[in-house]
Protein backbone atom coordinates (compact mmCIF):
# COMPACT_ATOMS: atom_id res chain seq x y z
CA UNK A 1 0.00 0.00 0.00
CA UNK A 2 1.34 3.89 -0.84
CA UNK A 3 0.39 6.62 0.87
CA UNK A 4 0.93 9.68 -1.40
CA UNK A 5 0.15 13.61 0.14
CA UNK A 6 -1.09 16.66 -2.35
CA UNK A 7 -1.16 19.93 -0.46
CA UNK A 8 -0.80 23.69 -1.84
CA UNK A 9 2.81 24.85 -0.83
CA UNK A 10 3.03 28.68 0.78
CA UNK A 11 3.70 29.58 -2.73
CA UNK A 12 0.42 27.80 -4.22
CA UNK A 13 2.17 25.35 -5.87
CA UNK A 14 0.89 21.81 -5.94
CA UNK A 15 3.26 19.21 -3.95
CA UNK A 16 3.20 15.92 -4.37
CA UNK A 17 5.00 13.35 -2.38
CA UNK A 18 5.14 9.65 -1.61
CA UNK A 19 4.52 9.68 2.15
CA UNK A 20 5.14 5.48 2.73
CA UNK A 21 4.76 2.44 1.06
CA UNK A 22 4.76 -0.48 3.34
CA UNK A 23 3.31 -4.20 2.24
CA UNK A 24 0.12 -5.30 3.93
CA UNK A 25 -0.54 -9.24 4.08
CA UNK A 26 -3.99 -10.68 3.07
CA UNK A 27 -6.40 -10.42 4.22
CA UNK A 28 -6.36 -6.32 4.70
CA UNK A 29 -8.80 -5.51 7.24
CA UNK A 30 -9.78 -1.79 7.20
CA UNK A 31 -8.70 -1.32 11.01
CA UNK A 32 -5.20 -2.27 10.09
CA UNK A 33 -5.46 0.01 7.51
CA UNK A 34 -6.96 2.77 9.07
CA UNK A 35 -3.90 2.12 11.98
CA UNK A 36 -0.90 2.00 9.56
CA UNK A 37 -2.29 5.43 7.43
CA UNK A 38 -2.57 7.30 11.30
CA UNK A 39 0.54 5.98 11.90
CA UNK A 40 2.14 7.06 8.72
CA UNK A 41 0.58 11.07 9.02
CA UNK A 42 1.80 11.02 13.24
CA UNK A 43 5.33 10.15 12.09
CA UNK A 44 5.07 12.83 9.59
CA UNK A 45 3.58 15.25 11.84
CA UNK A 46 0.67 16.01 9.86
CA UNK A 47 -1.93 14.21 11.27
CA UNK A 48 -4.13 17.61 12.22
CA UNK A 49 -4.10 18.91 9.00
CA UNK A 50 -5.69 16.27 6.83
CA UNK A 51 -8.73 17.32 4.95
CA UNK A 52 -9.64 14.62 2.68
CA UNK A 53 -8.56 11.19 1.94
CA UNK A 54 -8.91 9.22 -1.45
CA UNK A 55 -9.34 5.39 -1.97
CA UNK A 56 -10.88 3.40 -4.59
CA UNK A 57 -14.26 1.48 -3.38
CA UNK A 58 -12.61 -1.78 -2.12
CA UNK A 59 -14.90 -2.37 0.76
CA UNK A 60 -12.06 -3.35 3.51
CA UNK A 61 -11.07 1.03 2.20
CA UNK A 62 -14.59 1.92 3.50
CA UNK A 63 -14.17 0.11 6.29
CA UNK A 64 -10.48 1.97 6.91
CA UNK A 65 -12.02 5.29 6.13
CA UNK A 66 -15.04 4.82 8.39
CA UNK A 67 -12.53 3.64 11.74
CA UNK A 68 -10.06 6.65 10.25
CA UNK A 69 -12.77 9.41 10.73
CA UNK A 70 -13.49 8.25 14.02
CA UNK A 71 -9.54 8.18 15.37
CA UNK A 72 -9.43 11.79 13.36
CA UNK A 73 -13.13 12.97 15.50
CA UNK A 74 -11.59 11.43 18.79
CA UNK A 75 -8.66 13.29 18.47
CA UNK A 76 -10.67 16.77 17.15
CA UNK A 77 -8.24 16.41 14.09
CA UNK A 78 -11.68 16.04 11.89
CA UNK A 79 -11.65 19.20 9.72
CA UNK A 80 -15.06 21.27 8.49
CA UNK A 81 -16.92 18.27 10.36
CA UNK A 82 -15.62 15.71 8.18
CA UNK A 83 -17.87 16.52 5.78
CA UNK A 84 -15.16 15.81 2.79
CA UNK A 85 -12.93 13.56 4.43
CA UNK A 86 -13.71 10.02 2.29
CA UNK A 87 -13.60 11.32 -1.35
CA UNK A 88 -14.14 8.50 -3.93
CA UNK A 89 -11.21 8.04 -6.40
CA UNK A 90 -13.35 9.35 -9.77
CA UNK A 91 -10.43 7.09 -11.73
CA UNK A 92 -11.46 3.82 -10.26
CA UNK A 93 -15.55 5.39 -10.65
CA UNK A 94 -15.10 5.68 -14.15
CA UNK A 95 -12.80 2.75 -14.97
CA UNK A 96 -15.84 0.78 -13.60
CA UNK A 97 -18.15 2.00 -15.79
CA UNK A 98 -16.05 1.86 -19.00
CA UNK A 99 -15.26 -1.99 -17.98
CA UNK A 100 -18.86 -2.18 -17.27
CA UNK A 101 -19.30 -0.52 -21.21
CA UNK A 102 -16.55 -3.10 -22.85
CA UNK A 103 -18.17 -6.41 -21.40
CA UNK A 104 -21.63 -4.46 -23.81
CA UNK A 105 -19.36 -4.83 -26.39
CA UNK A 106 -17.33 -7.90 -25.47
CA UNK A 107 -17.60 -9.44 -29.30
CA UNK A 108 -16.37 -6.70 -30.84
CA UNK A 109 -13.51 -5.40 -28.15
CA UNK A 110 -12.30 -8.97 -28.60
CA UNK A 111 -12.06 -9.00 -32.18
CA UNK A 112 -10.21 -5.64 -31.85
CA UNK A 113 -7.97 -6.98 -29.43
CA UNK A 114 -7.35 -10.25 -32.10
CA UNK A 115 -6.45 -7.68 -34.89
CA UNK A 116 -4.09 -5.51 -32.44
CA UNK A 117 -2.13 -8.98 -31.34
CA UNK A 118 -1.88 -10.08 -35.35
CA UNK A 119 -0.52 -6.38 -35.88
CA UNK A 120 1.77 -6.38 -32.99
CA UNK A 121 3.11 -9.65 -33.39
CA UNK A 122 5.97 -9.10 -35.92
CA UNK A 123 8.10 -6.09 -36.77
CA UNK A 124 7.14 -6.44 -40.10
CA UNK A 125 3.93 -5.88 -39.23
CA UNK A 126 4.19 -2.99 -37.39
CA UNK A 127 6.20 -1.60 -40.05
CA UNK A 128 3.76 -2.14 -42.77
CA UNK A 129 1.08 -0.77 -40.15
CA UNK A 130 3.63 2.49 -40.11
CA UNK A 131 3.71 2.67 -43.51
CA UNK A 132 0.05 2.35 -44.62
CA UNK A 133 -0.41 5.52 -42.01
CA UNK A 134 2.41 7.33 -43.81
CA UNK A 135 0.86 6.53 -47.07
CA UNK A 136 -2.33 8.43 -46.01
CA UNK A 137 -0.81 11.28 -44.35
CA UNK A 138 -1.77 10.42 -40.77
CA UNK A 139 0.16 10.75 -37.76
CA UNK A 140 2.05 7.75 -36.57
CA UNK A 141 0.23 5.46 -34.45
CA UNK A 142 1.22 2.51 -32.24
CA UNK A 143 -1.28 0.12 -31.13
CA UNK A 144 -1.90 -0.79 -27.61
CA UNK A 145 -4.37 -2.39 -25.31
CA UNK A 146 -6.98 -0.41 -22.81
CA UNK A 147 -5.85 -0.72 -19.70
CA UNK A 148 -8.23 -2.82 -17.30
CA UNK A 149 -7.31 -1.19 -13.73
CA UNK A 150 -7.33 2.50 -14.60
Amino acid sequence: MVITGHWIDSQWRLQKRVLNFVHISPPRRGVEIADFVFKCLQEWGIESKIYTVSVDNASNNGTALRALKDIFSKNKFLLAKGKLFHVRCCAHIINLMVQDGIGELKDIVDVIRSKVDFINKTDGRRLLFAQIFQQLHLPEKVLIYDCKTR
